[in-house]
């Protein structure tokens, strides 16, 4: 068991700290481990035990010893794999990943939660930390060392890879900043006189670059510092002050990095490429100058050690690095507060490099930074106004010289035209000074719109993060997965410096996990089934991401064996979606539609990973839900991929305004199927329910009144503007007043206080001001769905060319057959009717139409007929109405009882046809017209 207990302090600043810290690095170990199985050699690992290293020293600043156990231990394996004393196994790297999910699981707590984690989990982490151990102590694990002679040293020929992570760059940045400081210190110090401590630093500081090097993959950098690190423990052993030589070194090294923090970001991996040369230039004359004596002033304890740091057996290296290990401590805690305010008393002159924001205060950043655009270029619509004034005094001006070549022919006083004189001196002034200040105007104008348009920009940016923060844990994945398989799986990603809007990025996760299970289940095939096929028995999952014309385009492709069309042809007719005839003429794309509906499956069997047809459904609605579009291409035995299309940000959109009661709303172009012009004479009736046929299918259509709750108005046109929308599973046409036109909108999210609105997504600013609306349109779908499927809706009428009044009736029956004989019989003979599915429905049409007859079934859920009678009799409002009730039950019994609820007429279907229905309803209300 684990015997030191955590003792964490109350500090939330320094806990916050260390759980972003974990964060990073329980990234770096698991993409770094899962590589170990192909590649395990000491550059490889070198990372990894510094991330390993970072931890544990971060742990134990906090007070989390539990966690320093198994930091420690891993630290541990991984230096011996290093060094060559132990070789990592299939089953090892398994205990390393183990144990990475502990810290992977700590960097998701809120920091309150820590100890109850750790102390839940001790032992498991104990075990861990146990195993690590029984594997390192295992004798079948050792390697043993054989000491190579040592030769005359050559002129080395260096090369070395460098693979850059881009969203670690402004973490590297920042460490190599506070170190070169550190640095810098020490050598003016080390210059002067020999201070033990002082060395102690500079080490440290030039371990630390080093070990920020490798984690982003800047090894150039990493070599150098890591020599330098060498050499420095040698010299240290001297105990003498730098000469001219090893100065120049240094001071080198300190330009080459102060180079390097200043470059940008977009320019860093091109730029570091260039300095390429200068790097090895530096390792070289660091491996091979910095013990040479150079310089005269050296004092004699140098040169008596002369040949002695020049060739060093590579054991003693080694003894070197440990002892430097154990030199160099992890601050305590006061060590870290004073290292951290050092860093703010600098940051007083500087500017930091990275500061944490809070996600709400980022969203209102960028909120604010859209009204500010908006409203700058609101300002434009100032300019035609001052133009009209400017245009009414030049008009006003040419008058008065009219007016003043005319003043001789008048009888008017000197004086008098001396004063038009002096008014039209003013009026010529007031006319320069409105044209320059219209000049000025549009000038300020164009400023004001630049800068909010630059303010605007950088504030989106703020947003976009690299697609390779979205892929933590995909590598991982796909080694347990296809291990559980007992397949041989690679994964590769392009453009994983792709910048994504970060709500986008979050929301990729899923679907993104979905796929990829996908095509290592159903897509690729075994090692020996590949190698029958004539394929490289390792398959390939490729994901790629990139920019193009305004969208993101994302796509995961596998190299497989590809979709079955014609199984999966069956499989549709077998589910029930389609007849065997319209399957076997459809296309390739029209059959991949179907893989994303809910609930369906190509596989044989449901597993743990794949087959339950919850995947491919989850993947569609994500990007319908952020407007995108998916498309799943496939060639038999060669592979499948499928292509998410989203937009670049969620900040901004393309929407189509329109207008409904006087009122502007938004609804995203994306999300809008088509929109049609329909005349009313095209709509048709089912169920009480209207339709049009657009693309052989039938439509619903609903008047947006209906939907948003008003009264809905006798429109004025047979032509109506309908918008045909969609989710995963259903399509309807809403029928809106006016369509206004496109424009691109800011997004502003509605304010949480207002709580959940329905239909309504977020908010935008109008280029004249004023506030609009953003639909949610899978919310207004199912909005119309739901009223759809009660019936409580009113019909979109023809206009009448003739004024006149129909007679209605409302027909309340639970049976589909039943209601649609009734309806056709009565709308044949002129009546117009409306129907209802039970008493319920028809209270309530009741209570929202006016009727002259209702006709009622008796056996009904919700409310039978009886009680509907006796509800209508007995309000005061509705008692007038006729009621006549359609029953199949015969029984004088029966009749008694409909007849004393307050029922004018009772007909059994048994003896029911058509001269007898139409008959009684006249009997009661008349002829139609």
């Amino acid at each position: 068991m684990v015997n030191k207990k955590d003792n964490i302090g109350e500090d939330t600043t320094m806990l916050e700290l260390f759980r972003i810290e974990t964060e990073n690095y329980s990234r770096i170990l698991e993409a770094g481990l899962v590589e170990l199985e192909s590649d395990s050699s000491a550059d490889r690992i070198e990372p990894l035990m510094r991330a390993a290293h970072s931890i544990k020293g971060a742990a134990r600043i906090v007070g989390l010893n539990t966690a320093v156990v198994i930091a420690h231990s891993m630290e541990d394996m991984l230096s011996a794999a290093k060094k060559g004393d132990f070789t990592l196994d299939s089953s090892d790297i398994d205990i390393l990943l183990t144990a990475t999910d502990i810290f992977t699981n700590i960097s998701k707590l809120q920091v309150s939660q820590f100890n109850e984690f750790l102390t839940e989990n001790e032992n498991k982490i104990t075990d861990i930390s146990n195993k690590i151990q029984t594997s390192l102590n295992s004798p079948k694990e050792k390697k043993v060392t054989v000491e190579k002679p040592v030769q005359a040293k050559e002129k080395p020929i260096i090369e070395i890879q460098n693979n850059i992570d881009i969203s670690l760059l402004e973490l590297f940045k920042s460490e190599v900043k506070t170190n070169c400081e550190l640095i810098k210190k020490s050598t003016e110090t080390l210059t002067q006189n020999y201070q033990n401590d002082e060395m102690k630093n500079l080490i440290r500081g030039i371990h630390s670059i080093r070990g920020a090097s490798r984690i982003i993959g800047l090894n150039t950098s990493a070599e150098l510092c890591g020599a330098l690190e060498n050499q420095l423990t040698d010299f240290s052993k001297l105990e003498n002050i730098f000469n001219s030589n090893q100065i120049n070194i240094l001071q080198n090294v300190f330009d080459i990095y102060n180079a390097l923090i200043e470059i940008d970001d977009n320019n860093f991996i091109n730029r570091t490429n260039e300095l390429y040369n200068d790097f090895i230039d530096l390792l070289t004359s660091v491996k091979e100058d910095f013990l040479k004596i150079n310089d005269s002033t050296s004092n004699e304890k140098v040169e008596t050690n002369e040949e002695k740091p020049i060739i060093v057996e590579e054991p003693k290296r080694v003894k070197v690095e440990e002892e430097v290990k154990e030199e160099i401590k992890e601050p305590t805690v006061k060590e870290q507060a004073q290292i951290i305010l050092h860093t703010e008393a600098k940051q007083q002159k500087q500017q930091e490099a990275i500061v944490r924001v809070l996600a709400e205060n980022l969203n209102k950043l960028l909120g604010f930074a859209g009204e500010c655009l908006v409203q700058a270029r609101n300002a434009k619509s100032f300019t035609p106004f001052l133009l009209n004034l400017k245009k009414r005094i030049m008009s006003l001006n040419s008058f008065k010289e009219n007016i003043f070549q005319d003043l001789e022919s008048y009888k008017i006083s000197d004086e008098i035209i001396e004063k038009f004189s002096e008014s039209t001196k003013e009026l010529d002034a007031v006319l320069i000074l409105i044209i320059q200040y219209i000049e000025q105007f549009e000038n300020f104008s164009r400023r004001i719109e630049s800068t909010a348009e630059r303010l605007y920009n950088e504030a989106v940016a703020t947003r976009m993060r690299p697609f390779s923060e979205g892929l933590h844990g995909f590598t991982r994945m796909v080694r347990d997965v296809s291990k559980q398989l007992e397949k041989k799986v690679k994964l590769e990603i392009i453009g994983e410096n792709t910048r994504i809007d970060r709500d986008i990025l979050e929301k990729l996760e899923s679907p993104l996990n979905h796929l990829i299970r996908n095509a290592i289940d159903h897509g690729l095939e075994t090692p020996e089934e590949r190698i029958t096929l004539g394929k490289d028995p390792t398959g390939t999952i490729t994901i790629e991401a990139h920019h193009f014309s305004g969208m993101l385009i994302i796509s995961v492709q596998d190299d497989g064996k590809g979709i079955n069309l014609e199984k999966l042809r069956e499989r549709i007719v077998e589910k029930g979606y389609t007849t065997f005839d319209m399957a076997k003429n459809m296309s390739k794309n029209e059959l991949l539609e179907f893989l994303f509906l809910p609930g369906f499956s190509t596989a044989g069997k449901v597993t743990e990973i794949s087959g339950r047809g919850v995947g491919l459904d989850i993947v569609f609605s994500m990007v319908h839900s952020v407007g995108g579009t998916i498309r799943a291409d496939t060639e038999f035995g060669k592979g499948s991929s499928f292509q998410l299309q989203l937009p670049l940000t969620l900040s901004v959109i393309r929407a189509l305004l329109l207008s409904i009661r006087n009122e502007t709303y938004a609804i995203p172009l994306s999300r809008i199927d088509r929109i049609l012009k329909v005349n009313t004479s095209e709509l048709q009736t089912i169920e009480d329910k209207q339709y049009c046929i657009f693309e052989q299918e039938n439509i619903g259509i609903i008047d947006s009144y209906q939907v948003f709750g008003y009264v809905q108005p006798k429109r004025e046109s047979n032509h109506l503007n309908v918008i045909i929308i969609s989710d995963l599973l259903n399509r309807y046409g809403m029928v809106i007043d006016t369509l206004i036109g496109e424009q691109d909108l800011v997004v502003v999210p509605l304010n949480p206080k207002l709580g959940r609105i329905p239909n309504i997504s977020a908010g935008a600013i109008l280029d004249d001001g004023s506030p609009v609306l953003i639909f949610d349109v899978e919310d207004l779908v199912r909005s119309i769905d739901n009223l759809l499927t009660a019936g409580r809706i009113e019909k979109l009428s023809q206009v009448d060319k003739v004024a006149h009044k129909k007679k209605r009736i409302l027909v309340v029956d639970d049976s589909l057959t039943v209601r649609e004989v009734e309806r056709k019989l009565l709308e044949n003979n002129g009546y117009e009717v409306t129907v209802a599915i039970d008493g319920i429905d028809g209270w309530n049409a009741l209570h929202r139409e006016y009727f002259d007859l209702m006709v009622s079934d008796i056996d009904m859920p919700r409310m039978n007929g009886i009680d509907l009678v006796k509800r209508v009799k007995s309000d005061s409002k509705l008692k007038s109405i006729p009621v006549m009730i359609v029953s199949y039950k015969d029984r004088e019994e029966d009749k008694r009882l409909g007849l004393e609820a307050g029922a004018n007429y009772y007909l059994t279907k048994s003896s029911f046809h058509d001269d007898a229905l139409i008959g009684a309803v006249e009997d009661l209300i008349g002829k139609a017209e």
